[in-house]
């Protein structure tokens, strides 16, 4: 007999959304420090971009730990490593990894809610993908690429 019983718990949910909380520590810290340390006249626009990240980042941690504490967890306090580099292009390169992998992750996240019945979780996460798609298509342009296709 098929087991139709969903492959996500509500306590499984909880354990992703605090590795995603630790991304947006992670994201949080990355963004105050590389908007004060890149240096170039290049490089302004996108310091003063990524100062905006940062707070953009602290709203999406709110969100994230509210709904933790929703499904019963305790919320992280430890962020995932942050990369340091002399290189802007290496800061850059490493902020776009990390928008890559947060946008990817909080997609399948989306999914493992609307399978659990968790519609309004699913919502507060497509508002911060409309935030971190942001973030994806302004690092890609510091770096004078277009944005990459996650459609995979």
């Amino acid at each position: 007999m098929a087991d139709n019983r969903p492959s996500i718990t509500r306590e499984k949910l909880a354990a992703l959304l605090n590795e995603d909380l630790a991304r947006e520590y992670q994201a949080i810290i990355a963004y105050v420090v590389y908007s004060q340390v890149l240096k170039g006249a290049e490089y302004m626009s996108i310091a003063d971009q990524l100062q905006k990240h940062a707070a953009e980042e602290l709203k999406h941690a709110l969100t994230i730990s509210r709904q933790i504490d929703y499904l019963g967890a305790t919320p992280t306090t430890i962020p995932k490593p942050i990369e340091v580099s002399d290189s802007a292009e290496k800061i850059l390169r490493a902020d776009l990894q990390n928008e890559i992998d947060t946008i990817k992750n909080y997609r399948e996240r989306i999914r493992q809610c609307e399978t659990l019945g968790e519609f309004a979780i699913a919502e507060h996460i497509r508002e911060i993908l409309l935030d971190e798609q942001d973030h994806l298509i302004d690092l890609a342009t510091a770096l004078g690429e277009d944005a990459p296709d996650l459609t995979n």
